[in-house]
């Protein structure tokens, strides 16, 4: 006869093994780590040779669209030996694994949750170093998008209830409680947060479907708009002064989605006209053709003197989390 305590043994366990029939799933605790903060693991003279800087190429190139040098990420080197414990929870790693079969691996959620892990193997170095180039894209937009994803959830701790704009344009969009609202009229609206050396700045407002036209010109159409806008709208510190392009500087401009929608980006430098003021900004045309219009949102950050990615970085995370009815 099966004695008491041993039947409710075997049923705890039968409990725990199962899940109407499903696998029971890995209890993961929450990631950790610096926005825009990357983790390597690889040993102390790989780094500092030849797979070390093909890895810096790649995680410390230059953002575009700043007016000076500033890194995609901050880079935290952590040496084979000691990866474990907490070092382990950080929400983005790339690992580097000598002497394996070349490839690239896109993981997720394998220490903590949510959780970006990227591993690279070759039996070489150079066989490293040549999936780090191959993949070098791939591994920039995967830390970049969770990196969005964290920012935005950041965000959501303290909202500012934009349901004016939802209402009047059909746009949701998500910031912080620490932006004002500087301006709505017309159907324009102007956004801005103090910083401890200026303001960073979010512009929302639509255009009809033709006022943009996808041919060679896209890119000067846009300049023309956000000239417009920036003399109708944002006003420089004197009277006859005002926000214009930065023609010396060259923009550039990409294809991508934004809420299931296609948009055009564009990175760039604006200026004040007869005024000393500048600094980096990003627009977004998305394309909703379902109202028959193009959405801009575009963020500019004024912060004379100060690196300025992290703040462009959380204008771009506002302005991703965009949703039009």
């Amino acid at each position: 006869m099966i004695q008491k305590p041993l039947i409710i043994a075997f049923t705890v366990l039968s409990l725990l093994s199962c899940n109407d029939g499903k696998p029971r799933q890995k209890f993961l605790v929450d990631s950790t780590g610096i926005v825009n903060e990357v983790s390597v693991v690889l040993d102390n003279e790989s780094w500092k040779g030849r797979v070390g800087e093909a890895i810096r190429d790649i995680l410390a190139a230059p953002v575009y669209g700043l007016p000076q040098d500033e890194p995609l990420f901050n880079i935290n080197q952590i040496p084979t030996s000691v990866f474990s414990g907490f070092i382990t929870k950080n929400r983005t790693i790339l690992k580097i694994e000598l002497g394996k079969q070349a490839s690239t691996q896109f993981l997720k959620n394998v220490y903590a949750q949510p959780q970006r892990v990227v591993v690279v193997s070759g039996m070489t170095k150079d066989e490293v170093i040549s999936q780090l180039k191959e993949h070098g894209d791939g591994i920039v937009n995967t830390f970049k998008k969770i990196e969005i994803y964290e920012k935005q959830r950041l965000i959501k701790k303290s909202l500012y209830n934009s349901s004016f704009i939802k209402e009047k344009i059909g746009v949701d969009v998500r910031f912080p409680t620490v932006y004002r609202v500087a301006k709505d009229e017309n159907n324009f609206f102007w956004i801005r947060k103090d910083v401890n050396t200026g303001t960073l700045n979010l512009m929302i407002y639509t255009l009809p479907k033709d006022k943009i036209m996808r041919n060679d010109s896209i890119i000067n159409q846009i300049v023309t708009i956000r000239d417009s806008i920036g003399k109708a709208h944002i006003e420089g510190p004197t009277e006859g002064t005002y926000m214009i392009t930065e023609y010396a500087y060259t923009p550039f401009q990409t294809e991508t989605v934004l809420d299931g929608k296609p948009a055009l980006e564009t990175k760039g430098m604006w200026e004040v006209k007869k005024a000393f003021m500048a600094g980096p900004y990003i627009n977004y045309a998305i394309e909703d053709n379902k109202n028959d219009r193009w959405v801009i949102a575009e963020g500019f950050a004024y912060a004379p003197s100060v690196e300025k990615r992290d703040y462009m970085f959380e204008l771009e995370a506002i302005i991703k989390s965009i949703k039009i009815n």
